[in-house]
């Protein structure tokens, strides 16, 4: 096969491949010099910031732990507080019931009325004390998730969803 009758651009000459070795020596010394190191700080500080986001959920999660135990053990003594006021209440009622049996029927049926209406008073502001200690707690947490997590409109918008999503399957 006769290599003369093809263009040039096909069987470059000696000189051309001279010319072409050195620009690519010259750019690739110029990026070696100035552009990888810049690409790798770059690759290296995105990844200190992807490991210290990490550590920083991770340490967020945890908190959320804590406060999770917390609000359980709230709840848990709240519960105790309310079995204890309701046997006191209905040791209460017993008493009372007993001395309105020895007086006439119409006595004890009014002390009766008065007990059942102060354990439901009792009961009620236990009630909203528990509700209120839970809503208070509620919105630190909410407020400490949402000032690490929550940085752009997606993230927010999702936390919504998820936060109404719960409250409606919570009722």
């Amino acid at each position: 096969m006769d290599f003369s009758k093809l263009p040039s651009i096909l069987t470059p000459d000696l000189g051309l491949l001279f010319w072409m070795l050195l620009a690519f020596l010259v750019v690739f010394f110029v990026l070696a010099k100035y552009g990888f190191p810049a690409i790798v700080n770059m690759v290296t500080a995105r990844k200190e910031y992807i490991d210290e986001s990490l550590k920083k959920a991770h340490e967020a999660t945890e908190r959320m732990e804590h406060i999770k135990e917390e609000s359980e053990a709230i709840l848990q003594e709240a519960r105790e507080k309310q079995a204890q006021v309701l046997k006191e209440a209905a040791d209460t009622r017993e008493a009372i019931i007993n001395q309105a049996q020895e007086k006439a029927k119409s006595e004890g049926a009014r002390l009766l009325a008065e007990a059942k209406a102060e354990i439901e008073g009792e009961k009620q502001q236990a009630i909203r004390d528990i509700r209120a200690q839970v809503a208070e707690l509620s919105v630190q947490i909410a407020e400490k998730v949402l000032r690490e997590k929550l940085s752009s409109n997606a993230e927010q918008m999702q936390m919504i969803d998820r936060l109404l999503d719960d409250v409606t399957a919570a009722k």
